[in-house]
């Protein structure tokens, strides 16, 4: 899936709200280890010496040079968590240099079957970032947060998630999640341990064996009935691809939220 939100590729946006604007450079990055999510979306692990560290929600570019000279590159949201603005005395643990991204496999795409069918262990990328500084959750910030993703849009809410954890922070979060199958659910594992965030699965095809519940589109009913209620004030975050972003901000205006406190992020197909 491609962004169709980045910032333009010759200027960077902060990495905090009071950072002034910088020119980020190419990195090259060494992949560490990969995990299969689901069947066609896959986690890289990656060493990139001089990371700056990120904040929840942000991304990277990705570029592939070919022999010839040819190159492309895509953006792909940061799947771990920030380790930027978070308050004292939060466990940061791991290596400071290590990121990770999840990248969701696009049919004929240029760049993700190579990231995640053929590069191996030890072979090595370039990467800029972290880019972003307007689709992001402050671990210090102690408001309610509803989160809404579509299929890989639950990316960078992963990372707030995670986040989260790691900063110990109390804030409650709710997260709608929908994707098409139990198949497609990426970190279906991870989202059961979080026992103090109010999950819901939506499934639009097929939900698992025994399944009683809705099958279908995510709706205004649904919304109503889940999302942290409009007069608490949460900030929102929606991700995933275009259409379904429209629809569910929309119907959240139109249940009392307010505008300025969703924060949407918009994925589409763009070849990667």
């Amino acid at each position: 899936m491609g962004r169709l939100n980045a910032e333009p590729d010759d200027e960077a946006a902060p990495v905090s709200p009071d950072d002034a604007p910088y020119r980020l450079p190419w990195r090259v990055a060494t992949l560490v280890a990969t995990h299969r999510e689901t069947p066609t979306a896959t986690t890289l692990e990656l060493d990139v010496p001089g990371w700056r560290g990120a904040m929840a929600g942000q991304h990277v570019d990705v570029r592939l040079t070919a022999e010839d000279g040819y190159s492309t590159q895509r953006s792909y949201s940061l799947a771990s968590p920030g380790t930027l603005g978070l308050p004292a005395g939060a466990d940061v643990d791991g290596s400071p240099e290590r990121i990770a991204l999840t990248v969701q496999v696009v049919e004929d795409g240029e760049v993700s079957p190579y990231l995640t069918q053929d590069l191996v262990a030890g072979d090595q990328i370039e990467l800029r970032g972290p880019i972003g500084n307007w689709f992001v959750w402050h671990a210090t910030d102690p408001h309610p947060v509803q989160l809404v993703a579509g299929g890989s849009g639950l990316v960078p809410l992963m990372s707030m998630l995670r986040t989260r954890r790691r900063a110990g922070s109390r804030a409650p979060f709710r997260l709608v999640v929908s994707v098409r199958t139990p198949l497609d659910a990426i970190y279906a594992d991870e989202l059961a341990t979080f026992d103090d965030v109010e999950v819901t699965r939506v499934w639009t095809r097929r939900g698992p064996p025994g399944w009683a519940g809705r099958v279908g589109r995510v709706d205004a009913e649904l919304l109503a009935q889940v999302c942290v209620p409009p007069d608490e004030r949460p900030h929102v975050y929606v991700c995933g691809p275009t259409p379904f972003v429209e629809t569910v901000a929309d119907l959240l205006v139109d249940l009392g939220h307010d505008p300025e406190r969703i924060r949407t992020e918009r994925f589409g197909p763009t070849g990667s």
